[in-house]
């Protein structure tokens, strides 16, 4: 029997410029008419600035930026823990709850990437949110992925 899982991907490079406006249009209507109860967008950042991906103080930060872009209300405070023995993947992680789920990211050390999630059951612009990390973390593109939950 065949299952569809929701997932839906988009890759958006280089070539587009911070603060691109991206129409989400159809990414909404795939969440309204499945009745989707929650949307997963995973953002990988690549050759991010390494003094911002190494401060707590900007990570937190940006947790709240982010959170008034896309229109989320924080839960508690953000965790933001850096560790990691080896040093493949040794770096800051951080997880933020919000009233309808939570954000988490880790933060690659030795190659500067960024790996952001966003889960909520509240719809969002992944674009807007990718668009927004890729500017406060000066990414040089991202990869972006979203899963419509159900």
């Amino acid at each position: 029997m065949e299952q569809q899982t929701g997932l839906r991907a988009a890759y958006l490079s280089a070539a587009t410029t911070s603060g691109a406006s991206v129409d989400d249009a159809p990414i909404r209507q795939d969440y309204e008419q499945t009745g989707a109860w929650g949307l997963l967008t995973s953002i990988d950042l690549h050759t991010c600035d390494g003094a911002t991906i190494r401060s707590a103080d900007e990570i937190r930060r940006f947790v709240v930026e982010l959170c008034e872009r896309i229109d989320m209300k924080r839960f508690g405070d953000c965790t933001v823990v850096d560790f990691g023995e080896d040093e493949r993947v040794a770096g800051f992680s951080m997880v933020q709850l919000i009233e309808t789920s939570c954000i988490s990211a880790h933060f690659a050390n030795e190659t500067n990437t960024t790996y952001l999630d966003i889960f909520s059951c509240k719809y969002y612009n992944p674009y807007a949110a990718a668009e927004f990390a890729k500017e406060f973390f000066k990414a040089s593109d991202y990869a972006l992925t979203y899963t419509l939950r159900k």
